[in-house]
């Protein structure tokens, strides 16, 4: 039975588990992205976090025990050299699973495990959640809403410079009636010497009435005497 035996021996022995962690911790830093089996994603996850912790203080003592452990001088630099300063900040939790399915074959769990800090998209989506979430607590509850109310204008102020925008906007004529009015113009002098000639006409038409009558009645009275 394994009753209270947390470490997975992942069906090895003690020294090939210990050579197939030092490799895999190896190749995680030099790549900072590998693709493994869940089981041995969580058993790397424990083996390699403290050597990344012991990192962060650059001494030789430091270095000769992770050495011992990767047996690697070129990832041993690697981690002291560039790993440890991105990871200088965060005080644990340096590496990520993301589970991928399952393989065939024998239908093991797949996944990725990778540096947290060298995974620049989930880093993104990070940073705009946190800018995003707002914390509001009791306290300064009372201060925060009276300036709110001071920084919103009151509804008839609102109204007042609404109307004076909407005349403004009513005393600025558009370029379409500009347009309009320009065209209307020469149409309307167009029409005035029409008006003015048809006024003319009628007054030279108009001739004095003839005064034939009279003289007809003239010259029948002369006969009758």
């Amino acid at each position: 039975m394994r009753h209270r035996k947390k470490i997975n021996s992942l069906g090895r022995k003690a020294a090939h588990r210990k050579e197939t962690m030092s490799s895999l911790a190896t190749a995680l830093i030099l790549n900072k992205r590998i693709t493994t089996t869940v089981a041995k994603a969580k058993a790397l996850r424990v083996y390699v976090e403290p050597l990344i912790t012991r990192s962060k203080e650059d001494s030789t003592h430091s270095r000769r025990t992770v050495f011992s452990y990767l047996k690697n001088k070129y990832a041993v630099s690697e981690l002291f050299r560039d790993v440890s300063q991105k990871v200088a900040d965060r005080p644990g939790g340096y590496t990520r699973i993301l589970k991928t399915g399952f393989r065939k074959g024998d239908a093991a769990e797949m996944c990725f495990i990778e540096l947290v800090d060298y995974n620049t998209a989930m880093l993104k989506t990070e940073e705009d959640t946190q800018q995003k979430r707002t914390r509001r607590g009791r306290r300064g509850g009372k201060k925060a809403s009276s300036e709110e109310t001071k920084s919103t204008p009151k509804p008839a102020e609102a109204q007042k410079d609404s109307q004076a925008d909407q005349a403004e906007q009513a005393e600025t004529p558009t370029p379409e009636v500009k347009e309009e009015e320009t065209k209307e113009k020469p149409k309307a002098e167009k029409a005035k010497p029409e008006a003015a000639a048809k006024e003319e006409k009628p007054e030279k038409e108009d001739k004095p009435e003839k005064e034939d009558k009279p003289e007809k009645k003239d010259e029948s009275e002369s006969k009758e005497k």
